[in-house]
């Protein structure tokens, strides 16, 4: 392996701080190496006025990251393994995902002690369409408003009495030492997490087999199984910012649960299951949960946002 790394990062804060975390971790296990940044603008840094769904596609927050592996302008990628497409570009490769914490999403009020306190009415912001339909659900008296920016400026926004109350990633808020922003974290059976929430991916050249095995040291084989299972099933029903579906995987005793579910994005319909299975089969429990959501009336709700099913891993 090569003695100098370039890791490239988006520029907001969490980004950074997530590629100075895995810049530490390397620095750490291997003093002789240098590490270096390279910032990065992707397209869903440059739109902020608009809502992520309304701009569509996959990768928003990293194909220009992906691009700068495969011309070798810097050696990995550091990413919320959320962020990530479940389809990875030929010649490229998730070399690490690193131990999961903070999966939660958290409710973030000055006014209102938790979501239920929320009056009829109240204006509640996210950008995710999964956090939508699942408040929705919820409670679908609310009003939910589209919500851009990094987390200071979210945070500046509520503030700023523009909202009621945010949702925002738990983890993200910890990284930031914004915890203390916390009103309730929403439990997983109201708010299921999206794909690979809390985790961070490292992402490299396929054939740069050194660095995957200097990498190998920051992968969590619990985290890896868990969110294989998840982004199975994401590639299967071909999700992205425009479906709204959560999935969420723990593993206890070598078995591994897997939470899912397909929601209209009113939240006037959530399909939800639970799949278990053995941790060496989480790529089967993530294609079965897809399969079971679809037929149970996710395939409907999938058709009327003009999502195309072309995964091929096995019947659908």
């Amino acid at each position: 392996m090569k003695r100098n790394l370039t890791i490239g990062t988006r520029r907001s804060q969490l980004a950074l701080w997530q590629a100075n975390y895995v810049a530490e971790a390397l620095r750490r296990h291997d003093p002789e190496l240098t590490v270096q940044l390279q910032h990065i603008v992707t397209q869903g840094d440059k739109i902020l006025d608009v809502p992520l769904a309304r701009i569509g596609g996959k990768g928003l927050f990293t194909t220009e990251l992906e691009q700068r592996l495969l011309d070798g302008t810097i050696d990995l990628a550091v990413h919320s393994l959320k962020d990530l497409p479940a389809a990875i570009p030929d010649g490229l490769c998730l070399a690490a995902i690193t131990a999961r914490h903070h999966v939660h999403d958290a409710f973030v009020s000055n006014k209102y002690a938790s979501l239920s306190a929320l009056p009829a009415g109240a204006c509640i912001g996210t950008s995710s369409l999964r956090r939508k339909a699942q408040l929705l659900h919820a409670r679908p008296d609310l009003v939910v408003a589209d919500l851009r920016g990094n987390v200071d400026t979210r945070l500046k926004k509520l503030d700023d009495g523009q909202y009621d109350a945010i949702i925002l990633a738990e983890a993200g808020l910890h990284r930031l030492g914004r915890a203390d922003r916390i009103t309730q974290l929403l439990p997983v059976d109201m708010m299921i997490p999206a794909v690979g929430q809390g985790a961070l991916a490292i992402e490299t050249r396929a054939d740069d087999d050194s660095l995957k095995q200097a990498l190998s040291f920051l992968n969590d084989s619990v985290t890896a199984a868990a969110t294989t299972a998840e982004r199975t099933f994401l590639a299967a029903i071909n999700g992205s910012c425009q479906v709204p579906v959560g999935v969420y995987g723990t593993v206890q005793d070598g078995r591994l649960t897997l939470q899912s579910i397909i929601a209209a994005p009113d939240g006037s319909q959530v399909y939800r299951t639970t799949t278990c299975g053995s941790v060496t089969d989480s790529a089967a429990i993530g294609h079965q949960a897809a399969c079971t959501l679809l037929d149970d009336g996710g395939r409907r709700i999938l058709a009327d946002l003009g999502i195309t099913l072309t995964y091929e891993g096995g019947s659908l």
